[in-house]
């Protein structure tokens, strides 16, 4: 697979590599932050995802836990009634942030968990545990689903389990096994999805509409237009195919994590400003729009925007470029332009010069009177 830094950036595609950077800030600060990326087939969508696991910050955990316990906020069914010392005399470690799939293959036990067969078939001391799936085991982690709309389509069960996951954050996982007590527990895990809409069964949207709400944003991924851009792409293929410089990949993902750990402690005491909250509050009540979602998406979305931007305070700009993420797959046609042709942004320099203009043609209209 590609590295993350060699694969291509073009004007079709930079806004998906700024999204996933974003995401991966949020969840190492405990926030998830879930995306949903459209577009044609071979576009690069699932590349630029799947390659973004080069970048993972580490995050620490009690030693051994499957469900990846923090050591500050214990929550699994093992760890959560523990104290301080008794966590401290198991054990704290480091581990890669969790990059795990969902298949379509995949069935719910997989996917939420299941009985400990091993367990339960120990013959020394024999006991009934459940063996957590795909989801608890990217807690604080990433979780990938390719093709999400024939997933919905196909698998409703695993649908619904996903409706619970990113319904609220944290999220909420509840694991059922007969014979076993329920066991439901907090998940944080920002979910990354990829779809093609113009292939079966259709848009997530028109899919299972409440799947599609669950996403913070998606963007519809562009071609690259430039025969640069395509012959840069082709060359990065082509020196993969014939060897990578491993130091060079290992020396640049670790500037990338840490750049990524940097921007975390900028966001964990990054605010909104109160007229950008009104700002988004207004639109939210003059459009009647439905999701509350949508407007909470684009102010965690502005605030990450602009710490990846390394902005001291968000700006109306900030705003403005996550209003359309976060609300095509949420409204109609013809609110979303309403709300879109509503946010034409001028820059200040543009207003101030716009203001003196004004001002002087009064003066001059003055003066003639």
């Amino acid at each position: 697979m590609k590295s993350y830094f060699k694969l291509a950036r073009h004007e079709g595609n930079r806004m998906l590599f700024d999204l996933v950077e974003m995401s991966i800030i949020s969840t190492y600060c405990g926030e998830a932050f879930h995306l949903h990326a459209e577009g044609v087939r071979g576009a690069g969508k699932t590349t630029i995802m799947r390659a973004a696991r080069d970048i993972l910050p580490k995050i620490r955990r009690i030693k051994d836990c499957i469900y990846n316990c923090d050591p500050e906020n214990p929550h699994c069914p093992v760890h959560r009634h523990l104290g301080t010392e008794e966590i401290q005399s198991l054990g704290i470690e480091e581990i890669p942030m969790p990059f795990l799939e969902i298949s379509h293959s995949a069935k719910v036990g997989t996917v939420a968990g299941s009985i400990d067969l091993a367990k339960i078939t120990d013959q020394v001391k024999p006991q009934a545990a459940l063996l957590p799936g795909i989801i608890p085991q990217a807690h604080r982690g990433i979780l990938f689903i390719d093709e999400i709309n024939r997933l919905a389509d196909t698998s409703p069960e695993i649908t619904d389990i996903l409706l619970d996951v990113m319904g609220n954050k944290p999220g909420r996982l509840q694991i059922e096994e007969a014979g076993l007590p329920v066991v439901e527990i907090p998940i944080t895990v920002s979910v990354w999805a990829a779809s093609n809409p113009d292939e079966e069964p259709g848009p997530l949207e028109e899919v299972r509409r409440q799947l599609s709400d669950r996403f913070d944003m998606v963007y519809y991924m562009g071609r690259a237009g430039s025969v640069e851009v395509v012959a840069q792409m082709l060359l990065s293929t082509r020196k993969t195919k014939t060897g990578v410089d491993a130091e060079e990949v290992n020396s640049a993902n670790a500037e990338y994590r840490k750049k990524i750990v940097e921007m975390a402690r900028m966001y964990e005491v990054a605010e909104m400003p109160d007229y950008l909250r009104d700002f988004i509050a207004r639109m939210y009540v003059k459009h009647n729009l439905e999701s509350l979602r949508a407007v909470e998406a684009i102010q965690q979305g502005a605030i990450l925007y602009s710490v990846l931007h390394k902005r001291k305070q968000v700006t109306i700009s900030d705003v403005i470029d996550m209003v359309p993420l976060a609300l095509k797959h949420r409204v109609d046609g013809d609110t979303f332009l309403k709300v879109t042709n509503s946010l034409t942004y001028e820059s200040p320099r543009k207003r101030i010069l716009n203001l003196l203009g004004r001002k002087q043609e009064t003066g001059e209209a003055g003066s003639a009177g």
